[in-house]
């Protein structure tokens, strides 16, 4: 009988176990279990994006205010094209603010930074962020950075 007992409380602690390990998954990945927040879209167009995705972070002064939409490209403008949300209580961010491709740590994930201007005016449902960065791509300063020896050599 203690045997028993000993095997549920087991059996029940591994179960919990497994179900800890995949609401964390769940959590980590980006998919939440939790309802939408209410939000607006905003828009951006930049050169390189380089290895930006959907469901990437938007964040301002280091805080999450919204995530990454869309990424699409503008066959006119031969630039990318991300579409964000941006969190509803956050309508206060400037017209003539700056968005930037940042990584996180040194070859960590890609996301969005967006500098607050100074402008009166506040971004909408639908409006363009013009002052774009794009992304610091690693092997590009790699590149440059030995053609520059090379020539220094001469």
């Amino acid at each position: 009988m203690r045997s028993k007992r000993a095997e549920l409380l087991v059996g029940c602690f591994i179960v919990l176990g497994v179900a800890a390990l995949v609401y964390l998954a769940v959590q980590v990945s980006g998919l939440a279990f939790s309802s939408k927040k209410d939000t607006y879209q905003v828009v951006a167009r930049f050169d390189d994006i380089a290895g930006l995705t959907s469901r990437a972070k938007v964040s301002i002064s280091g805080v999450t205010v919204g995530s990454v939409e869309s990424i699409t490209f503008d066959k006119d403008l031969y630039m990318a094209l991300v579409t964000m949300n941006i969190h509803s209580d956050v309508n206060n961010i400037p017209t003539d603010s700056s968005i930037a491709v940042l990584t996180s740590g040194l070859l960590g994930e890609k996301y969005l930074g967006i500098s607050i201007g100074a402008d009166d005016e506040m971004l909408k449902n639908g409006s363009e962020i013009y002052d774009t960065q794009s992304a610091l791509v690693l092997e590009t300063l790699i590149s440059q950075f030995l053609f520059k020896a090379g020539d220094s050599e001469k």
